[in-house]
C-alpha cells in the first residue's frame, strides 16, 4: 500500500475518533487514578454530596462488580490480562469493518477500547484496577464503586445496543394466510 492510501487511511472519521476519544478517555482515567493513588489511602472516602457520592479508594482485583476477585491470583491474574486483550484485538477487528463514517459504532467502539486499556493498565502495573467513584443512597444502597475507564465502558456499550435496537429493525414477512388467522384469533 502507498504512503499516500495509507495516509488517507489514517486520516478517515472513524480513525480520528478513535485516536481522540481514546487518548482523552486514558489520559483522564489515568489522571484521576493518579490523583486518588497521591492523596487517599486504601479504604479512605471523602464525601462529595452527602449521603449519595463519595470518592473512595478501593483496589479491584476482580472484573465488573468484583467478579472473581476471590478467585486465587495464579487464575486471576492470567485471567484479567489475556481475555481483556483477546477483546481488545476482537473490537479492533471489528472496527475495521465499520463504515468509515459510522459515527455512533465509532464512537461507541472507541469508548470500550479506552476504558479496557485503561483498565489494563492498571492490572499490567498494579496488579488490581483503581476504582473511586462511589454512589450510595443513604447508608441503604450502595453501588460498586468504579472509575472513568468503567464509565467509557458503559457508554460504549449502552451506545452498541442503542445501535441494535435502533439500526436493525426486526422484518418480519407474513403470508396472507398467516394474516387472515391473525385476524381470526384477535
Amino acid at each position: 500500500m502507498s504512503l499516500a492510501a495509507n495516509l488517507r487511511k489514517v486520516f478517515k472519521l472513524k480513525y480520528k475518533i478513535l485516536g481522540i476519544l481514546t487518548v482523552i478517555v486514558i489520559l483522564l482515567d489515568q489522571y484521576t487514578k493518579a490523583l486518588i493513588l497521591e492523596k487517599f489511602t486504601l479504604g479512605s472516602s471523602l464525601s462529595v454530596i452527602s449521603d449519595f457520592f463519595d470518592l473512595t479508594y478501593i483496589q479491584n482485583r476482580g472484573a465488573a462488580f468484583g467478579f472473581l476477585a476471590d478467585a486465587h491470583p495464579s487464575f486471576r491474574t492470567p485471567f484479567f490480562i489475556i481475555v481483556p486483550m483477546v477483546a481488545l484485538i476482537s473490537i479492533a477487528w471489528v472496527f475495521r469493518k465499520l463504515p468509515d463514517r459510522d459515527l455512533k459504532m465509532s464512537s461507541a467502539l472507541s469508548l470500550v477500547i479506552a476504558g479496557a486499556i485503561g483498565n489494563l493498565m492498571d492490572r499490567l502495573s498494579l496488579g488490581f484496577v483503581v476504582d473511586f467513584l462511589d454512589f450510595h443512597w443513604h447508608g441503604g444502597y450502595h453501588f460498586p464503586a468504579f472509575n472513568v475507564a468503567d464509565s467509557a465502558i458503559c457508554i460504549g456499550v449502552s451506545l452498541l445496543m442503542l445501535d441494535m435496537f435502533q439500526s436493525h429493525p426486526k422484518q418480519v414477512e407474513i403470508s396472507g394466510s398467516q394474516v387472515a388467522d391473525l385476524r381470526k384469533r384477535s
